[in-house]
């Protein structure tokens, strides 16, 4: 299965000033297996600590000298680190917090060794009051679920995928080929982008069994609860993460998630299940110019979940639904904006941290929404997830007019088309997005 970060990984190891790479993420995206799958590829041996499963290694970074460190876990491991040959991987770091502090000392003395650390209750280590951050000294990446793009790739979809390079705006998507992309959504709306998910699926053929691996790794979430924080609360946990398909695309109001609880003891759990990676706020911008974080309101969000797959399990919407209802209907249009919402932070620079920010009017008795709105090319774009026609947009062309914007986008099964300054993009080119807006200028 090929990942796009596995580009990331390659200018990482040819880099002339490189640093230890941290991989952030969720449990169960792929992290291991794109680091042993790159390894494979590109060094002459791997060697794997995984210090929840072996916590013997976690003696041998009681120094933070490289060279002391190199030796022990070669005597114990019982193999040769040879830098410029050699890819030490640190798997599970948050269990040894004195790893992580080791990278910066990797850095300055012995460079020319690769390294790379993984885990996945990292943040909770790095935010750890007793933590002493090496900033400067190491490079962090961000790993997310497969992409629908990823998808096509693992699917064998090559030809679409090379089509969909070539449309241009002034062409029309074949009939045939559009209705195959969006039964291809369809899957993907099912199955979702967790790595051993669709490895099932396209070896089985059938989406029978995959509902049993989406549990699992639901269950595996829970699991991990306790290990957040002996602050927050583990029930409170489980309270918020059951009603999450309840929650998306909504603005959180904490007295819709248990009234019986302040929101001073909500607000860190939520931060638990961001850190954790399992979801991703959506904050809100006034969008009146670039950046758009400088104008976030921390209080006014919404929430994404990790992946679209889980999310349509824990919301036991059914399977026949999904494979026979409108895409942006099902279930109030929650699971499209999610789709949408994870296919942008899928294709974000994985070496900074995803962002994502929806607009509201803020004045006082106008409703007019703005789904998500991006920064692409140095201009702000405002996206709708919507059926129907682009007439209906109301508050995406009020938000352009308010702020003198040219182009509004409207992502939905409809097919390619530019129109009053409105770009229809179907649900499976939001990859393309970028260079659609380009053909534009």
């Amino acid at each position: 299965m090929f990942r796009f970060v596995e580009n990331d990984l390659l200018q990482w190891k040819d880099h002339p000033n490189r640093k230890p790479l941290l991989i952030r993420g969720a449990r169960q995206v792929g992290k291991s297996f794109v680091v042993e799958k790159f390894a494979k590829t590109h060094f002459g041996n791997l060697i794997t600590i995984n210090f929840e499963f072996a916590p013997h290694f976690i003696s041998c970074f009681e120094t933070l000298d490289p060279a002391r460190i190199v030796r022990a876990i070669e005597a114990i491991a019982g193999e040769n680190i040879q830098p410029g040959n050699s890819l030490l991987f640190l798997d599970e770091v948050q269990d040894c917090p004195k790893a992580i502090l080791s990278l910066r000392y990797f850095k300055e003395k012995m460079p020319e060794l690769h390294v790379i650390s993984a885990g996945s209750l990292l943040e909770f280590a790095l935010n750890s009051d007793e933590f002493r951050k090496p900033v400067g000294r190491i490079q962090s990446l961000y790993m997310k679920p497969c992409s629908f793009r990823e998808f096509l790739i693992a699917s064998g979809d090559h030809k679409l995928l090379e089509y969909l390079a070539s449309v241009q705006l002034t062409e029309k998507i074949e009939t045939a080929i559009h209705e195959v992309l969006l039964e291809k959504c369809r899957e993907y709306f099912v199955l979702g982008g967790m790595p051993e998910v669709m490895n099932y699926y396209i070896q089985q053929k059938k989406y029978h069994g995959s509902e049993v691996i989406q549990a699992t790794i639901l269950e595996y979430y829970e699991k991990d609860f306790p290990k957040y924080s002996k602050k927050i609360n583990f029930h409170l946990l489980k309270t918020i993460f059951d009603k999450i398909p309840a929650l998306l695309g909504k603005q959180v109001k904490y007295s819709e998630i248990d009234p019986n609880v302040p929101a001073r003891d909500q607000k860190p759990a939520l931060s638990a299940l961001s850190n954790a990676g399992l979801i991703y706020p959506v904050y809100h911008s006034s969008a009146s110019g670039l950046p758009l974080n400088a104008t976030l309101n921390e209080k006014r969000f919404k929430i994404l979940f990790l992946d679209v797959g889980l999310l349509e399990h824990a919301s036991r919407i059914g399977m026949q639904t999904l494979l026979h209802e409108d895409l942006i209907l099902i279930n109030q249009g929650a699971l499209a904006e999610q789709f949408v919402g994870q296919e942008l932070i899928a294709y974000s620079e994985n070496y900074e941290k995803p962002e994502l920010y929806f607009w509201e009017r803020e004045k006082p008795g106008s409703q007019a929404e703005v789904d998500y709105v991006l920064q692409i090319n140095g201009q702000v774009i405002p996206v709708e997830v919507k059926s129907g026609t682009t007439g209906r947009l109301r508050s995406l062309h009020l938000f352009m007019k308010e702020k003198k914007l040219k182009t509004g986008v409207r992502i939905s099964p409809q097919p390619l088309s530019f129109h009053d300054g409105i770009l229809s993009l179907p649900l499976y080119m939001i990859h393309e997005l970028p260079r659609i807006l380009t053909s534009l200028k």
